[in-house]
């Protein structure tokens, strides 16, 4: 059932995609007025299609399912001899370099449009996230080094409003891909606003592969360790815990909250822990031993302890809403820097700054795809932005066969007055098929090494 979920949720992402994309070429096209001979979804052999229009445009799918095309009236694919006038004129070769231009970009202009409006409307639906309390941070991180205390409320990043949780994270994130170092304001219980520097240093070693804030220190704050329901047959009861106890200390450690307690036990399969806490105000010790089960989540069976005991681990969540315009104009600015921040990395990548295996294929699409589909429609929403996000600047790099390479050739076009001769676009198509293929089987191998 989850396979055939992922199933669905990547083709209905990967299809929205491609129409909205080709939409772009389309509608441009039209209004350009070049005539369109085919829209496709799918490339390869057309398996059903449909003709309508004044054009008689043919509607497509086709065999394989990873893109789609706009197949115009062209004569450097179609014999034009015999065609009227009026469709000669129509035809997109003859058309000046600005309509060109405009109907290439139209694909990309797309998508990003699509990303500004799914997050513009989810901004204005509101989005639920942990706010951005901090949870103690441990001794030898930045954060701890830099005064950073458990209970802090990060307000501001560099002097931007943070509202939420994944706001702060991006804003970090952003610090490691510039290495550059992050002022924060933090309001502190009965202290008020000060403000905290996360050096430079601290950025220019971390890896975009792993959790950003969790390697400077900085955490989510979670509720203390209160024990909620008690099973009868479990652990927990046989040691003497109670509802509404409060754990504090676990063999003479600080427990900082609900999530500390359960790594402890989880820690401890059949040994002993001396278990300190509160009892209706009341100081109380106790000796627990957590049983051994076996854990088979994440793949191999591993042996923990388990004591069949409620504990929250659910952080503070607040709902982050905009008014229309804000919504808007927050959606321009997310898009924007994401897009800045893909075009980064991959300069990072050409560059040997960022590792090669940060680039995914459809298998990782597909996985993340299946994943946000199952935590709520939101999570499946903001993923197609970003992924839209992610096909626009993809497609506007300059590499032939890319709408970024036909850009490019129009772009000299008008520099130089005159369009790039057959032998040189074709040797420029050969090279950006290679190069496409190429970074297909890395994608691919990516993908497959991270399930392995």
């Amino acid at each position: 059932m989850s396979f055939l979920q992922t199933l669905l949720a990547f083709a209905v992402a990967l299809g929205t995609l491609i129409v909205i994309h080709e939409l772009g070429h389309y509608l441009v096209a039209r209004w350009c007025g070049v005539k369109v001979l085919r829209f496709s979804v799918g490339m390869g052999q057309v398996v059903w299609s449909r003709r309508f229009g004044p054009d008689q445009t043919e509607w497509a799918v086709s065999a394989l399912p990873l893109g789609g095309y706009v197949k115009m009236l062209d004569g450097r694919e179609q014999d034009l001899h015999g065609l009227p006038e009026s469709d000669l004129k129509r035809e997109f070769t003859r058309q000046n370099v600005w309509k060109r231009i405009a109907i290439v970009a139209a694909g990309p202009l797309a998508n990003f449009l699509l990303a500004i409006l799914l997050f513009a409307g989810l901004y204005m639906h509101g989005v639920d996230e942990p706010s951005t309390l901090l949870a103690p941070p441990a001794a030898d991180t930045v954060a701890a080094t830099v005064g950073i205390q458990g209970g802090d409320q990060v307000v501001a990043i560099n002097g931007q409003p943070v509202r939420g949780w994944s706001e702060l994270r991006w804003a970090l994130i952003q610090s490691v891909v510039d290495k550059q170092g992050a002022r924060l304001d933090i309001e502190r219980q009965g202290e008020g606003r000060r403000q905290l520097d996360l050096p430079a240093s601290a950025f220019s070693s971390l890896s975009l592969e792993g959790d950003v804030p969790t390697a400077l220190g900085i955490a989510v704050a979670r509720p203390p360790a209160l024990v909620g329901r008690v099973m009868a047959e479990g652990a927990g009861a046989r040691a003497g815990l109670r509802s509404g106890d409060l754990i504090q200390r676990v063999d003479g450690v600080a427990v900082a909250d609900g999530l500390a307690f359960i790594d402890a036990v989880r820690k401890a399969p059949g040994r002993s822990l001396h278990i300190e806490g509160r009892r209706a105000g009341q100081l109380f010790a106790l000796e627990l031993t957590p049983d051994a089960e076996t854990d088979a989540k994440g793949g191999q069976p591993v042996t923990v302890g388990k004591i069949k005991v409620e504990v929250p681990m659910a952080p503070d969540m607040i709902t982050v809403t905009s008014a229309p315009a804000q919504a808007l104009e927050k959606a321009v600015r997310k898009v924007w820097e994401t897009s800045v921040l893909t075009v980064k990395m991959i300069g990072k990548m050409i560059t040997g700054e960022a590792s090669w295996r940060n680039v995914t294929g459809p298998i990782t699409i597909a996985d993340y795809a299946g994943q946000t589909s199952r935590i709520g429609a939101v999570s499946y929403l903001q993923f197609i932005a970003f992924i839209s996000i992610s096909l626009g600047v993809m497609n506007l790099l300059p590499i032939p066969v890319l709408d970024g390479g036909h850009l490019l050739y129009y772009s000299l076009e008008v520099l130089t007055g005159r369009p790039v001769s057959e032998r040189f676009a074709d040797l420029a198509q050969r090279l950006g098929v290679g190069l496409l293929v190429a970074l297909m089987v890395l994608a691919v191998f990516n993908d497959l090494a991270r399930l392995l």
